[in-house]
This record gives C-alpha cells, sequence and structure tokens, in this order.
C-alpha cells in the first residue's frame, strides 16, 4: 500500500538528493497541492547558489540533443545537473508529451543528472509557473546547475529570461530565413548565440547574419553575446560551448538584473494567488456560477462580471 510522504520528508528527502522524495516533492509543488508554500519556505534557503541556464531557440533546432552534451561535459567536470525539459502538452492527459527526455536518454540514468519533464499548459514561451520553484527545488537538492530548455520559442515568447541567470538561443542552418527567428526580443534576451548543426550548409551564412543583427541592434553599453557554432551529434564545439557557459557572468549576479528578476517573481506568485483567492471565494459562495449564468443569458457582459468580483473582493475602488 502507497503511504502518502509528508511534506517534511519530501523536503528532507530532496535535501539529501535522494531521486524519489525529489520527484514526488516536484509533482506535489506543482500540482499545488495544500502545504506547498510551507515546503518552499522550508527549501528557499538552501537554493540560492545554482546557476539557471536556459535553452531556447525555434524547434527542429537540436536543443535536446545539445542539452544532453552539455550535461555530459558538466558531470564530467564534476558538476551535478539538474534539467528542467519543457515539452508540449499532451491535449488528452494535460501531462507534458516526453519527447525531449526521450532525445536525453544517454544522461538519464548517470549519477548526479536529474530530468524532470513538464507541460507547457498553454503559457505563453513555453515556461508554465512552476519552472521556478522546480529549479529552486532542484537547486536545494544539491544540484549546482539547472538547465531549462523550453519546448521553442516564437517571436514574442521570451518567457524564458525571467527563469533564468543565463540565456543560450540556439538556432540553425537549413531552415528559411535565419534571421527570422531572430526578431523581437530574441536578440535582447540571449546572453550566447549558439549556431548548432554547424556541418550543414549555411551554417557559416547564419552566423554572419546573427553578427549583423548584432550590429544593428547593439547599445553602446551593452556587450555583443558571443556567437559560437557546434555540432550535437559529433560533439563539434561542445567542450568550447560549455567553457563559455561556465565563464559567463549570470544575470543574477548583477545588482539591477537581480532585483529586476526578483520583483517579477514576486508579482507572478501575487498575480496567482490573487487569482486563486476569487477563485476560491467566488465558487464556494456560488457567486461564480451566478455571474457565468448572467453573461450566458446575455444580462451582463463577462467584463462587467469580472469587475464586479473584484469590487467585492476590494481590489479596484
Amino acid at each position: 500500500m502507497n503511504v502518502e510522504c509528508s511534506w517534511d520528508d519530501l523536503v528532507a528527502g530532496a535535501r539529501r538528493g535522494q531521486p524519489r522524495p525529489l520527484a514526488q516533492l516536484i509533482s506535489r509543488v506543482e500540482d499545488r497541492e495544500a502545504g506547498w508554500q510551507e515546503a518552499m519556505k522550508a527549501l528557499f534557503p538552501h537554493a540560492g547558489s545554482a546557476r539557471v541556464i536556459g535553452i531556447t531557440g525555434p524547434p527542429g533546432a537540436g536543443k535536446s540533443s545539445l542539452t544532453s552534451c552539455i550535461t555530459a561535459s558538466l558531470v564530467a567536470r564534476g558538476h551535478r545537473v539538474g534539467i528542467i525539459a519543457v515539452d508540449p502538452t499532451s491535449p488528452f492527459s494535460g501531462g507534458a508529451l516526453l519527447g525531449d527526455r526521450l532525445r536525453m536518454h544517454a544522461v538519464a540514468t548517470t549519477p548526479g543528472v536529474f530530468i524532470r519533464s513538464m507541460a507547457t499548459r498553454g503559457t505563453l514561451g513555453g515556461l508554465c509557473q512552476g519552472a521556478r520553484d522546480i529549479a529552486r527545488i532542484l537547486a536545494a537538492a544539491g544540484h549546482d546547475i539547472i538547465l531549462l530548455e523550453t519546448v521553442g520559442v516564437g517571436q514574442d515568447e521570451i518567457e524564458v529570461v525571467k527563469a533564468a541567470d543565463l540565456v543560450v538561443v540556439v538556432c540553425v542552418p537549413g531552415q528559411g530565413d535565419g534571421v527570422q527567428t531572430l526578431k523581437a526580443g530574441i536578440m535582447e534576451i540571449a546572453d550566447l548565440f549558439v549556431v548548432n548543426k554547424a556541418d550543414r550548409e549555411g551554417a557559416d551564412v547564419l552566423v554572419a547574419d546573427i553578427r549583423s543583427m548584432q550590429a544593428l541592434t547593439a547599445c553602446a553599453s551593452s556587450e555583443t553575446a558571443p556567437v559560437l557554432e557546434t555540432c550535437a551529434l559529433t560533439g563539434q564545439g561542445v567542450e568550447a560551448l560549455v567553457e563559455a557557459l561556465l565563464a559567463s557572468p549570470a544575470r543574477s549576479h548583477s545588482g539591477m538584473r537581480d532585483e529586476a528578476r526578483i520583483r517579477e517573481e514576486v508579482l507572478t506568485l501575487l498575480e496567482r494567488d490573487i487569482a486563486q483567492l476569487v477563485r476560491q471565494r467566488w465558487a464556494n459562495n456560488g457567486s461564480l456560477d451566478a455571474a457565468v449564468r448572467r453573461v450566458h443569458s446575455g444580462e451582463t457582459d463577462p467584463y462587467s462580471a469580472a469587475q464586479s468580483i473584484l469590487r467585492t473582493v476590494k481590489l479596484v475602488p
């Protein structure tokens, strides 16, 4: 018979780096079971030293294979690596499709590596709100480097920058206009560009395009992000990439960026808790169902109903 562990037991097991309590703790925090906030409070003091590296880029760029290679190199250097692989959401179960995890089978059983797949759940930019919490749990469990690999970004989907200390944008030649994938914010979030599958024709052209875009968008006060070439299949350039990742200053080590990131995290938690409070309060007394019926019957509109809810909980005048 399965006996559910207490939060204290799960926190203690995770702190010791035990895979089963760690996995259970992540699942229960991700599902927002009662008591998750207390568990996160207990873990928070132990979760401040890990470096979170975001790996993003268009679908098909080889992010998962590259993440696997990076992980193998980091482990060989003595690091403990946590991987958060953000997959598309299954339309049936609501969970992750696990496609990224399948491509990382080479490191899945490596000592010192913990892989967690999570579903996007429709969140813009391929990151659900629990990603930050999972990163903190992995850090508290002794993983000093956390790789956050996203499902693939569009031109405006740059959510990864809010959760990572360092952002790697992976591009690949041979997918039409390579510069097209770098517009509208992608240039700004990258701390490092990687042209993967560099053995393909057009890799040199893509590198030149990225550098041209950097020259057009560069500010006098900002440094230009390095552009590296790799081939995950052969391992070409992977060691140079890992050296660059370890040498790059993390975003969280610059005061203003760190403060802005913490502010964003606090606001995200406030938004989530306020929305949950409103939903629970109105659902419990039947007012939410009544508001839905009024909108459905045409008595009011959803905007007026929302304003009415906010006035009730005194969030707006």
